[in-house]
């Protein structure tokens, strides 16, 4: 069927060659027939056929209406970004002015691809023409798909203008931001102009786009046009956040051009509208020099401001008095009454200006020093919101964090209190737009005096946030949270952001891997903004030098999974098996293992687990991963990787992390990688229920590697050991003394490691300051050389200090005796020995236990002792001699318990 079709089309484009039909013979009726011809073809499955046939007729016969119209049609459907066909068939329909038939076919053209922007604007364009309404709705299309797109954003803008505020707004926006990235500053005037009419409020979207404006036009540009907001801001002064709000806008506006004597001059009258009440207005206006040319304009800003603040029943700060209140105002003197503990003070203007910090009557130390605590500690706790605005607005409406814990934890709240406070605050300052972040700071949270919108939001924290990895985090989570914020022309600003990165690729950083990976992603989200990028994912790859550091170098987020990302690409590639192979020993992740194996790649896995294992220095995470978690894969079992010499590979591990530990190489991820290995063989038993199944020399041989790992935990060799007496009674140690201990640590029991952290505890906490208090008043009483009292008290410290080092040291060293391990078939730590002295014919009985727990007195004698470590490891019946410091011992071991503990 499908041969008929393409017969019926090969006939077709003969015919029209041979008729030679004029453009003016094409009807619309004629396109439909055509339509109806794709259709049958995309049922048949024969599409590709077809087009290859129509595009090889076109380079014989480029004006072919049939075979433009037919390859064009099925580009679209294809998802092609080439329209050249389409876009030649409408021209030759416009130039014989067939506009009915124009209009159908860029119809047909939005029925296979709504977004397409040629066939958009074509009709959009003919809608215009013949004035139809409908080019509103293409028009609305066409700027949210074309974020280059101003001059229809303006006439959607000024269509809306009379009939939808909401939209009219919307669109001046989008024209504005677009023509500052045009740096068309002419319609960038009008528009401003437009919105400063309609918005005046949303000082926080005007400070925005200033600073695009200053950054992409002119600093002075942008100025200007400040002028005009604050010209709005200064009329409607009555209310008194306005006046702060111009006296900030010409704040900035002297922060471009310092000598800019009309702001110079319109700052004064603000600060007279401002404090008109105020009894020494004129006198500090003049005091400050603000109005004479010859001083910085910011330093007599600076030294108005001090000086306007100290009037009666303002509150003041004080470093040693605190808050306190001006009760009196008198000539250049102030009487400020700092409450009952330091009372009043009477201090000059000048004194009052380099010693004093006016505060607002709402500031947080204000809240805290007038305020009765259960009142404040209710308020702090039922209204959070109000609280972060007052702290954060007490300081320049500028602050951190830290600094909110540190007004409220634990003068307001108790640090338990503080907890779930924090996770509450943290969210609001997250999902309320009334709070915002420092432009320069991401750090530094402000709060704003006009809720802006969600996307303002995740704009300003994109600009302020440095961090390359945390700006992907914004975007996706802007992405995610808003389908609408693909039409959002500050998500156009941060988009651009990241295909900046691949428009030139000259080495392929994590940064530019990881900004394709974002682009790639919004592009399969919202196709319509698909990014031609000229690198393939192929191409990238290739040019990464170590795929593996790649991987660890991309950081997810809460909002991003860009190793998943980058995984996922890689499985396209070809040769991705063999990928997957050489990224395994770093990613660690089961999904790549089920993926090798359900697509038949076992023989790669077996050849891996083979390099693993001879490879152990490099391949040792791999190794506790295959080891751990794939025991049953018959790849593993036929890996020719005996059981046997994949638990020696897990002790080479063990004993490679503590030689870098022990050189302070990488010591978090070895201490780690140790732990895990460590677990494995000891945990469940699993080196012991193997040494056992096999017969004593493998019992001999897998002890020795094990007793040759100095910094094994003595517990894990005593329990071996004891396995072994168990089993084999007779069994001789090839060591003449076991050591039951690591150069590094001490075993302690249980219970006096609770004494030694109980009296560490106290040293620190009580004996200390109790000592640094008994120094403080001995130095109160005068002369040190001859003060007894604070060379004993000093004494004293010197004494404490060496006591808590010595016991720090030996609390990091202890290691905690694990009684199930004890065992009496040798003499080893908790038991206590029957010794019969041969030379005095008299029993003795000792007790083996640590320094900590060391009595002499009571026979019981530490195993690190020279004594004690003599002892150690002989058996019931077994004779033996040693000297000591020239004196000879003779004994024979009688019986061996194990110590009451």
């Amino acid at each position: 069927m499908s041969t008929e079709l393409i017969t019926t089309v090969q006939e077709m484009l003969k015919e029209e060659t041979w008729t030679r039909a004029t453009i003016s013979n094409y009807t619309k009726n004629n396109l439909t027939e055509l339509t109806t011809l794709i259709e049958k073809a995309r049922n048949e499955q024969c599409t590709q056929e077809i087009k290859a046939l129509c595009d090889e007729h076109l380079t014989h016969s480029k004006d072919s209406i049939i075979a433009l119209y037919i390859s064009g049609i099925l580009s679209v459907r294809d998802g092609a970004l080439d329209n050249s066909n389409l876009t030649t068939l409408v021209d030759i329909f416009q130039k014989a002015h067939k506009e009915p038939i124009v209009t159908y076919l860029c119809e047909t053209v939005l029925d296979e691809d709504e977004n397409n922007k040629f066939a958009l604007r074509t009709l959009a364009k003919a809608y215009h023409d013949e004035n139809n309404d409908k080019v509103w709705e293409l028009y609305e299309k066409i700027v949210k798909l074309d974020f280059e797109e101003a001059e229809l954003a303006k006439a959607l803008a000024e269509h809306y203008e009379q009939t939808n505020a909401d939209s009219a707004i919307e669109y001046y926006k989008k024209a504005l931001l677009r023509y500052i990235a045009q740096k068309n500053i002419g319609p960038v005037k009008e528009m401003w102009t437009k919105l400063v009419q309609m918005i005046p409020q949303e000082i926080d979207f005007f400070l925005l786009v200033q600073r695009k404006i200053a950054k992409t036009i002119s600093e002075d540009k942008s100025a200007l046009l400040m002028q005009e907001l604050y010209i709005w801001y200064k009329d409607h002064g009555d209310e008194a956040e306005n006046w702060d709000t111009a006296i900030s806008i010409l704040k900035l506006i002297l922060s471009i051009d310092p000598k800019d004597p009309w702001a110079r001059r319109e700052i004064v009258d603000c600060y007279k509208g401002k404090y008109k009440n105020h009894s020494h207005l004129e006198e500090y206006i003049s005091s400050s020099n603000l109005t004479q040319n010859f001083r910085n304009v910011f330093e007599a800003i600076n030294d108005f401001e001090k000086h306007i603040a100290f009037d009666v029943k303002h509150f003041v700060f004080h470093r040693t008095w605190g808050v306190g209140i001006i009760r009196k105002v008198e000539n250049d003197n102030l009487e400020i009454y700092f409450g009952k503990k330091n009372g009043a003070h009477t201090i000059s203007l000048k004194m009052a200006v380099s010693s004093l910090t006016p505060l607002a009557d709402n500031h947080i130390w204000v809240k805290k020093a007038t305020m009765p605590k259960d009142v404040l500690v209710k308020e702090v706790k039922n209204d959070i919101d109000g609280t972060l605005k007052t702290i954060i607005r007490s300081f320049s409406n500028s602050c951190d964090f830290k600094r909110i814990k540190a007004e409220l934890v634990p003068s307001v709240l108790t640090p338990g209190e503080w907890t779930s406070w924090n996770s509450k605050a943290k969210k609001i300052l997250e999902t309320d737009s009334s709070f915002g972040v420092n432009p320069n700071d991401i750090n530094q949270y402000v709060v704003r005096d006009h809720e802006i919108s969600q996307e303002e939001k995740f704009a300003n924290e994109f600009k302020a946030q440095k961090q390359f990895f945390n700006r992907v985090d914004i975007i996706m989570k802007f992405v995610n949270s808003d389908e609408t914020a693909k039409d959002n022309d500050l998500f156009a600003d941060m988009y651009s952001y990241f295909t900046g990165f691949l428009k030139t690729i000259t080495k392929v950083t994590d940064q530019v891997l990881a900004s394709y990976l974002v682009v790639q992603n919004i592009s399969e989200k919202f196709p319509e903004l698909s990014y031609p990028c000229k690198y393939t994912f192929a191409q990238i790859y290739d040019d990464i030098e170590d795929p593996c550091k790649m991987y660890e170098s991309l950081k997810d987020t809460k909002n991003t999974s860009l190793k998943e990302d980058f995984l996922a690409k890689i499985k396209l590639l070809p040769n991705w098996a063999d990928q997957f192979i050489k990224l395994f020993p770093t990613v660690l992740q089961e999904k790549m293992i089920t993926t090798l194996e359900d697509k038949g790649h076992a023989d790669k896995l077996k050849a891996l687990v083979k390099t693993a294992f001879e490879n152990v220095k490099d391949y040792r995470e791999a190794v506790l991963y295959f080891f751990g978690k794939c025991q049953e894969k018959e790849w593993l079992k036929n890996s020719g990787v005996s059981y046997e010499k994949q638990l020696i590979a897990l002790l080479n591990i063990i004993e490679l992390t503590f030689l870098e530990i022990n050189n302070h190489v990488n010591t978090t991820e070895n201490k780690k990688i140790n732990k895990t290995a460590t677990e494995l063989l000891f945990k469940n038993d699993t080196l012991a229920d193997y040494m056992f199944s096999k017969d004593e020399d493998t019992v001999t041989k897998m002890y020795t590697l094990v007793d040759d790992i100095a910094d094994i935990e003595p517990n894990k060799k005593a329990g071996l050991r004891s396995k072994i007496l168990a089993k084999y009674p007779d069994y001789k140690f090839h060591t003449t003394e076991e050591k039951t201990v690591t150069q590094h640590g001490m075993l302690v029991t249980s219970k006096k490691l609770e004494e030694k952290k109980a009296l560490e505890d106290d040293i620190q906490k009580n004996q200390i300051p109790a000592n640094a208090k008994e120094i403080a008043e001995a130095r109160d009483k005068g002369d040190l050389k001859e003060n007894a009292e604070y060379h004993a008290a000093k004494d004293h410290q010197n004494y404490l200090n060496k006591q808590l080092r010595k016991l720090q040291e030996e609390l990091s060293r202890a290691v905690v005796f694990d009684p199930t391990t004890a065992t009496t078939s040798v003499i080893s730590f908790a038991t206590t020995a029957t010794l019969f002295n041969k030379d005095t014919n008299a029993s003795e009985v000792y007790t083996i236990l640590g320094p900590w727990e060391s009595d002499p007195d009571n026979n019981v004698i530490s195993y690190m002792s020279p004594f004690g470590d003599m002892l150690l490891n002989h058996k019931a019946g077994e004779e033996f001699s040693f000297s000591i410091n020239d004196h000879q011992y003779n004994y024979r071991v009688e019986k061996i318990e194990l110590a009451k503990l």
